[in-house]
């Protein structure tokens, strides 16, 4: 209350100045006294400063829009139109925690280093698994020598069911290798704890390893430089005692493979698509280096 009356009294003498009252040396006494009078500090929000880094692993889950494949070698050159396929999350089991199997799952890694202040390059690898529905009936365009798969071929459809024309996934997996920008905007700080949205976008390689059985020849299992991707991506940010963080991102991206092995030697045969993907991916990581800006 005190201090209440106290600014009341420097008001009143403000406007008496204003108005052309001169108070003297009384009036620089008081001015002085106005200029040590510290009023509360209001917390302001945290943010990462430049030089922080964080690391951060995570699980996901995906999914793709449907596709054209086109498959050509020795003997054939066809297109199967709007194949559906779906993702392959692993069973709930030690492998999300053991550290020999963290690969198994599909899984989420990134690495970020603030270039400056709330602005992060961020490298990441997106390790999705992307199967094939083998439960449908696919639209056929192009032509095949070999009569036996030929004749698979009824009024321009072949009936995948049977797994005997065509498998076909990338499991181990369906790799995005990425870079990208994200810009990091603090929604709240408390006592040891800060929220923050990022959001951004990256382009990368596509390093699958592409799992794949067609006409019945030796299955093709091998990682391979497929294509490119490009994305964009938000995120959700916890950081707790300014080190753990928790995440979850979505992301929203556009996936071009014109190389992917069909064949496990090193004959021409290949097959090429591209498709639209989206993926929600959720994880903790630990912020190092950290540096806060107030």
């Amino acid at each position: 209350m005190k201090k209440f009356f106290e600014l009341v009294f420097v008001f009143f003498v403000g406007l008496n100045f204003v108005f052309g009252q001169s108070l003297g040396k009384d009036t620089t006494q008081i001015c002085r006294y106005f200029d040590s009078f510290e009023l509360p500090q209001i917390n302001k929000k945290k943010s990462f400063k430049k030089g922080t880094m964080f690391i951060f692993w995570g699980w996901n889950r995906a999914g793709f829009s449907k596709s054209d494949i086109r498959f050509k070698g020795n003997g054939y050159d066809f297109t199967l139109n709007n194949v559906e396929a779906h993702d392959r999350p692993s069973e709930l089991s030690m492998a999300y925690i053991d550290p020999t199997r963290l690969s198994i799952p599909q899984f989420n890694f990134r690495f970020a280093y603030f270039l400056k202040d709330n602005v992060a390059l961020v490298v990441s690898q997106d390790h999705m698994k992307y199967v094939m529905d083998q439960n449908q009936i696919a639209n056929f365009r192009g032509n095949i020598s070999d009569p036996t798969y030929a004749a698979m071929v009824q009024n321009g459809q072949v009936n995948l069911a049977d797994e005997q024309f065509l498998t076909f996934e990338h499991t181990d997996g369906l790799n995005y290798v990425n870079v990208g920008l994200e810009k990091y905007k603090n929604l709240s700080s408390k006592k040891n704890f800060d929220m923050f949205w990022a959001y951004g976008g990256g382009a990368g390689v596509l390093f699958p390893k592409s799992n794949v059985k067609l006409f019945g020849n030796e299955r093709s299992d091998r990682y391979h430089v497929a294509g490119f991707g490009l994305d964009a991506r938000s995120s959700i940010n916890f950081v707790f005692w300014d080190h753990i963080m928790a995440r979850v991102e979505g992301k929203f991206g556009y996936i071009n493979m014109p190389d992917i092995k069909t064949t496990l030697n090193n004959k021409p045969d290949k097959a090429s698509q591209d498709f639209v993907f989206y993926q929600v991916n959720f994880g903790v990581g630990y912020v190092f280096n950290r540096k806060l800006k107030k």
